[in-house]
């Protein structure tokens, strides 16, 4: 009988798969980029010989969507970090502020599913609990697609709103604050210990959006690890068991990087500025009025076209992060 071989194991083979699939992506996009320039060296040659000022247009654009796709195949070699490739598990909590903050919740889970249209990626809903009257109070989604946890890592913090409140009568401006929390969805077995007496396991009726058995069966799931306050919860598998499942590999994934965060403490003498964000330091604001800005507190990256961030354009920003955190 022949040994298992690499192609038995159907993990294995996809990954490869995957693999080999965004090596040949890559080098389709600088075949093309070269071809690119080449085309604009054409043209410039040909509006010099030709003496037509008709033809610089053309070329600007050409220069624009040239400078644009190598400025973001050079943004993808700054994705080395161990999990950068993986899949995205993001996390939105609505914090004190009542139907403003869980309105702000939506608005953010929107601009985020926004932005993985545009990549191309998929979304689906982990978990998701309606505001009281509008908005979302916390919503836990998986974004799927090469190195989208190398992008999103660089939203987790705190998102602060400052506009003129929808909800209230009166008019008056108003702050809210949104937490996310940002993590890899890694598939591999992780060398984390958890005890049965470190973690409670509660089920609970699905609600919300997605599963097909939303206040039917008991069949959501939330673990809470008394050691770190760590609580995660799954509801839109089939069954509970695969929920467990589900909500374990993310109990065991952010464990993993709570240690590799304390490590990086340890070293921060290296970089001073390597910390955990807590709530009230935060690393976004988005302002609606007086004016409109967006702008970074780590980077100063700011733009003022904030409806075009709200609809998932934040690049900028996370190139900008990307750039800083490698400097």
């Amino acid at each position: 009988m022949q040994a298992p071989g690499f192609w038995d194991d159907p993990e294995k083979s996809n990954q490869k798969m995957r693999e080999s699939k965004n090596l040949k992506d890559t080098v389709d996009t600088m075949n093309a980029l070269s071809r690119q320039y080449d085309d604009i060296l054409t043209l410039i040659e040909m509006g010099y010989e030709d003496n037509d000022p008709a033809i610089i247009p053309d070329i600007e654009e050409e220069l624009r969507e040239f400078k644009t796709t190598f400025e973001n195949i050079r943004i993808s070699t700054l994705l080395s970090g161990e999990y950068d490739k993986n899949n995205a598990i993001l996390k939105l909590n609505a914090g004190a502020g009542g139907t403003e903050s869980c309105d702000w919740c939506g608005m953010l889970y929107r601009m985020y599913t926004r932005w993985a249209e545009r990549k191309g990626f998929t979304v689906d809903v982990i978990d998701y609990l309606d505001g009281d009257e509008a908005g979302i109070k916390s919503v836990t989604f998986q974004i799927n697609g090469e190195n989208a946890y190398g992008y999103l890592k660089s939203e987790k913090g705190v998102h602060r709103l400052v506009r003129i409140s929808p909800f209230n009568a009166q008019g008056k401006r108003q702050t809210s604050f949104v937490s996310l929390d940002v993590m890899p969805d890694i598939e591999e077995d992780l060398d984390v210990e958890i005890k049965d007496e470190d973690i409670r396991i509660d089920t609970y009726r699905s609600s919300g959006a997605g599963g097909q058995h939303i206040n039917k069966t008991s069949s959501a799931i939330r673990i809470t690890h008394f050691p770190t306050g760590i609580v995660v919860t799954c509801q839109n598998e089939r069954s509970q068991f695969q929920n467990k499942d589900k909500a374990m590999q993310m109990l065991k994934a952010k464990l993993y990087m709570l240690r590799q965060e304390e490590n990086a403490e340890k070293l921060s003498g290296i970089r001073g500025d390597v910390k955990e964000i807590g709530w009230g330091n935060q690393i976004r604001s988005y302002v609606l009025q007086p004016y409109t800005m967006v702008k970074d507190h780590r980077t100063e990256e700011e733009t003022g076209n904030v409806n075009a961030v709200l609809d998932g354009e934040i690049d900028p920003f996370i190139n900008a992060y990307l750039r800083w955190i490698s400097a």
